[in-house]
């Protein structure tokens, strides 16, 4: 299995977004708050609407608690303006919300999620439409690797070059290492991309 990267630019994500709202309001959540709060998808599927809705008003909620799928260890993540602004709008397309309904719940089933593998095509899908990731004539991707996971390496990314601290995300990320958290988001990578470009002897 191919190691997937962030997205590194804006302008791509912004591209991205809009041709997922333009599939569903669902699919542009999936996307938004994947790159937003930095969850592993497992657990951004099994968020319901009691999560991340404030029943009294209808608003989203400003902080999420969960118990992480992987660890079992209990985290607490922020909703930001943007990711509220989608979840409100989102839950007021649904003819009815109820605290027990996943966010991205499957077509085929309102007691179901999307899968793991749905949620994987829906992105790769977008990727692809948007010219982030190239096959040969096989089907076999040649160009961008893109991935539930890239949503949250996306996160890591665009945090830790607006200013974030290594230290604060490899808490948020849970890992035991500085270069760790450098690899996972893609840093290393960039590092040892500028010293070979940077380096013009002779």
């Amino acid at each position: 299995m191919k190691t997937v990267e962030p997205i590194r630019e804006i302008r791509t994500i912004r591209i991205m977004r809009s041709y997922l709202r333009d599939q569903s309001l669902r699919n542009e959540l999936l996307f938004i708050l994947g790159i937003n709060v930095g969850l592993r998808i497992s657990d951004i599927l099994k968020l319901t609407f009691d999560d991340v809705i404030n029943f009294k008003n209808m608003n989203a909620k400003e902080y999420v608690i969960i118990t992480e799928n992987k660890t079992s260890k209990t985290k607490k993540f922020y909703i930001g303006s943007i990711v509220s602004k989608l979840i409100e709008g989102y839950a007021a397309t649904l003819e009815e919300v109820l605290p027990h309904m996943y966010v991205f719940c499957s077509k085929k089933s309102k007691n179901k999620p999307i899968s793991r593998q749905h949620a994987w095509y829906i992105l790769n899908n977008a990727a692809e439409m948007i010219g982030l990731v190239e096959r040969d004539h096989d089907g076999k991707i040649i160009c961008g690797e893109i991935g539930t996971h890239t949503m949250r390496k996306t996160f890591g990314y665009h945090a830790y070059t607006s200013g974030t601290t290594i230290e604060l995300l490899m808490e948020i990320f849970n890992h035991s290492s500085k270069l760790q958290t450098l690899k996972y988001i893609g840093i290393t990578e960039d590092q040892k991309k500028e010293v070979y470009l940077s380096s013009n002897l002779g």
